[in-house]
């Protein structure tokens, strides 16, 4: 096809150059051919654009060569794509009949978090309808404070749970994660049964350790009455009472953290938080620590920011730094040395714990907020701890929007520190400086 275009535009000019030789008129007989071919390539490019755009209402160029070839090559390239439209249409059709039938709520969200598809799920689960909601902000639809934040912070791999919008008396997970280009995938499972089974659990936890409370407060009394008259019980007697005072304390604290982890799991707040002076907290945490570090001549280091508070609740705040202080304290050897700090920066306000005790294998860091988890079989027990100081200092944390990180290398010691952001903080510098307003009157 190329050589007979070739020839045809070869015999044209040809035909011009004879015909200006005998008229005497040679450049204008070229110029005319020149121009002729011009407009007649610029028609048939008309044609051509024209019957692409429309191909039902308008017939390709009737040309030989070039303009044929690329017609049939057209007509082509337009029959496989439609095939593969066809075929694409029917992979998204079978993706939306497959998502449609998840029990799971599924809303793919675009870079506005702009609702462009839900299934069935989230109508029930959400309220999202689809395709009446589309081109709403999920955040207009499902009015909930912590679904909004959690969707501005763009957790990927995190998940929260809450309250159904449609029926209170059931809870969702919500995943978010990135999905196609510039899109996400909001993923909201029922966890009701889980929720209740928590909650289950909980109750009897609690209810169990209220229930021997009483009874572990009796045997403790008349334990301490015998063992104030040991000197009147046979000697083979007293290692058993010793051993009885050690058990009974022990199980009492237990009692008591549970009952504390408890109260904590009922609220993910502290629901009247109050400005808690942290360096008093602390100083009261390292007055403690010293007595119980006894002979062990453990070294102390102090470094405390005396301006910086905290909005929340000073017993639990106690009770989580004061955690965190007592293990060191416990898995630190003899003239270790335990550093304490309470310091801030542009982030918000930390408070560090850091030993050069025995320190934790990278394998167990994950677990270490689990309830009852044992590094070692007799490692908490033989430091008279419970297995659950990590766990409260995390539900701590979590009522006070804070988070804990945790380092640690067998051998050379560990370091903890708490990450509270600067919306709980309160520096005492910044409110003095604030001018003050006088009452007129």
């Amino acid at each position: 096809m190329q050589q007979r275009d070739a020839w045809r535009l070869a015999a044209l000019f040809l035909t011009a150059l004879l015909v200006g030789t005998l008229l005497g008129r040679t450049k204008w007989c070229l110029l005319l051919a020149a121009l002729g071919y011009i407009v007649w390539m610029h028609t048939k490019l008309e044609l051509l654009l024209s019957w692409m755009r429309d191909h039902k209402t308008h017939e390709p160029p009737e040309a030989p060569g070039a303009f044929e070839e690329l017609s049939l090559e057209i007509d082509y390239l337009r029959e496989r794509h439609k095939k593969r439209k066809k075929k694409l249409a029917s992979y998204l059709k079978q993706f939306q009949q497959a998502t449609r039938a998840l029990p799971d709520a599924t809303v793919v969200l675009d870079a506005r978090n702009e609702v462009r598809w839900a299934n069935n799920a989230a109508r029930r689960d959400l309220g999202i309808r689809w395709p009446e909601d589309i081109g709403q902000r999920v955040t207009n639809l499902v009015r909930l404070p912590a679904l909004r934040a959690f969707i501005e912070r763009a957790d990927e791999g995190e998940a929260i749970e809450i309250q159904s919008p449609t029926d209170t008396k059931r809870y969702l997970s919500v995943l978010l994660a990135p999905y196609g280009r510039d899109q996400q995938l909001l993923v909201a499972r029922d966890v009701t049964q889980l929720h209740r089974a928590n909650e289950i659990r909980r109750d009897f936890v609690a209810n169990v350790s209220h229930e021997l409370r009483t009874p572990i407060t009796v045997f403790r009394g008349y334990l301490e009455t015998l063992e104030a008259q040991a000197e009147l019980a046979p000697p083979a007697w007293r290692p058993a009472l010793t051993q009885m005072a050690a058990h009974s304390e022990r199980m009492r604290q237990l009692v008591e953290e549970l009952l504390l982890l408890s109260n904590l799991e009922r609220e993910d707040r502290v629901p009247q938080p109050e400005v808690v002076n942290v360096s008093e907290l602390v100083a009261d945490a390292h007055a403690r620590a010293r007595e119980l570090s006894q002979q062990r001549e453990h070294l102390f280091s102090l470094e405390i920011d005396p301006h910086l508070r905290l909005r929340g609740s000073r017993t639990e705040l106690y009770s989580a730094f004061s955690n965190l202080i007592f293990n060191a304290v416990h898995y630190t050897p003899e003239r270790g040395v335990i550093r304490i700090r309470w310091y801030g920066d542009e982030a918000g306000a930390h408070f560090e714990v850091e030993d050069n005790g025995i320190g934790i294998g990278p394998e167990h860091i994950e677990r270490l907020t689990e309830r009852f988890y044992r590094v070692e079989q007799s490692r908490v027990r033989s430091a008279g701890g419970t297995g659950l100081g990590l766990a409260i200092v995390k539900h701590v944390l979590v009522r006070h929007n804070a988070t804990l990180h945790i380092e640690s290398t067998p051998g050379k010691g560990s370091r903890f520190r708490c990450d509270f952001p600067a919306s709980e903080v309160v520096d005492v510098r910044e409110e003095d400086a604030k001018p003050q307003v006088r009452d007129a009157g």
